[in-house]
């Protein structure tokens, strides 16, 4: 999975980790409710990207 992203994909998942390790050492139960929040918004991403390519037929 990782060779799909590029460099720019590991460069933000990093920064994402970062991002959310700096608000976990400010206050951990927010934290783990934007790093809940960002898993849906990625899970919901994923459900569009493969309705549109199945519609396309491309899977």
């Amino acid at each position: 999975m990782l060779d799909k992203l590029g460099p720019f994909g590991l460069v933000g998942i990093l920064v994402l980790l970062a991002g959310i390790g700096l608000i976990a050492y400010a206050n951990y139960v927010i934290a783990a409710g934007i790093a809940l929040v960002l898993v849906g918004l990625g899970l919901v991403v994923k459900s569009l990207v493969s309705s549109v390519l199945q519609s396309f037929g491309m899977m």
